[in-house]
């Protein structure tokens, strides 16, 4: 039995049979579409997984085949005839871009689109804080933005991007696997390159982008260890490099770049990190009270103190560094939660799911008068 996508309504003369699924899901205000062998079409909203339509039958092999296939570039077929997964961009003009990654499982053939809006999403709009648009003003270092997967961090390196491109006159180039939200050229020009469609990997971008006169320069993901180190040399050499990694905290993402080095290195590149590195955040995605989502946001500043902490290897005193950092815009993970639970944004066993230090975040909760008893089981 085919699904009701095809029996209620063919797809129009301008698109595809899928298409009528991506419009669903942005009506609903989902994040992600799972397309999987066996199951009807799924959503993520809010972050929780829900049926797309509860009238839609399980998906099989041969249709995911007909919905996909018209939609994938010719080198991604390919590639996925050859390993069983591929990534790309698909767009429909007025409703959004799709990040897509199509795979093989034991069933057959699945896939998974996340939604990219087609309106950016401005810093004013995301609410990004004053100490944060001022790493958009710099003219060298490493600025880092990271969180689990599907945490937000390309919306909010896009709220990033956006800003220097409507105050700065300078040149920015991304590299993207695939090009999420699109910049049109405002006060800076702005070149966009997708990995496997205009340069062959991360790290033949970044070396190249060093011949190409840029002034900042934004890595998608700092995915292998060569990637890393181009990034912090080009940071070095007189350049603003955006990049992003799947960590949870501050102090633990810069723990995650010196590991991935062999040990007689991590003394060079600690030595480097500190010089370079002007920032970062680390953000989690939080459920709100009345449905959609905000991101707690903690900031490091890599003042001189930190700095110090780093080259030393005593990246385990960040946190405490953190605490009385505050002046200068230093927000720790836990007071960004605490501040929404604050302002009723967050419920509180929603923000204690998501805390690192929970024993001190139960703490700041009774300081609000919030009570813990139920914390545990998600009864607060």
């Amino acid at each position: 039995m085919m699904p009701a996508v095809e029996a209620e309504q063919a797809p129009p003369a301008t698109g595809h049979l899928i298409d009528k699924l991506f419009h669903g899901m942005c009506r609903l205000g989902a994040s992600d579409l799972h397309l999987c062998v066996g199951t009807p079409p799924l959503v993520r909203k809010d972050g929780r997984m829900q049926a797309l339509d509860p009238n839609m039958p399980a998906l099989t092999d041969e249709f995911l085949e007909r919905l996909l296939n018209p939609i994938m570039p010719a080198a991604n077929l390919s590639e996925f005839a050859a390993c069983h997964d591929t990534d790309f961009a698909y767009e429909i003009a007025g409703l959004a871009r799709f990040r897509a990654n199509v795979f093989a499982d034991r069933k057959g053939r699945g896939a998974v689109f996340r939604v990219i809006p087609s309106q950016i999403l401005t810093a004013e709009k995301l609410g990004l804080s004053p100490h944060i648009l001022n790493m958009c003003r710099l003219n060298k270092g490493l600025v880092l933005v990271t969180g689990p997967t599907g945490s937000g961090k390309s919306t909010t390196l896009c709220a990033m991007i956006d800003y220097i491109n409507k105050n700065r006159e300078d040149h920015i180039i991304t590299i993207e696997d695939p090009i999420e939200f699109v910049h049109e050229n405002q006060k800076c020009l702005i070149n966009q390159r997708e990995v496997r469609t205009h340069t062959g990997s991360f790290k033949a971008a970044l070396r190249a982008a060093l011949r190409e006169d840029p002034d900042i320069v934004l890595v998608g993901e700092l995915r292998d260890l060569e990637t890393v180190a181009i990034a912090i040399e080009t940071a070095e050499t007189g350049h603003l490099v955006f990049g992003t990694l799947h960590t949870t905290t501050a102090a633990s993402t810069i723990d995650r770049i010196i590991d991935q080095f062999p040990s007689d290195r991590q003394a060079q590149i600690r030595i480097m990190l500190s010089e370079s590195l002007r920032g970062v955040i680390a953000q989690n995605l939080c459920r709100k009270i009345g449905g959609g989502r905000v991101a707690a946001l903690e900031v490091l500043i890599a003042t001189s103190a930190v700095s110090n902490l780093i080259r030393e290897g005593k990246t385990f005193q960040i946190p405490s560094m953190m605490q009385v950092g505050k002046a200068v815009g230093m927000v720790s993970l836990n007071d960004a939660l605490l501040d929404l639970v604050a302002k009723k944004i967050v419920a509180p066993d929603e923000a204690y799911s998501k805390a690192v230090d929970k024993s001190s975040f139960e703490t700041g909760l009774k300081r609000l008068g919030i009570n813990t008893a139920g914390l545990a089981t998600g009864q607060a």
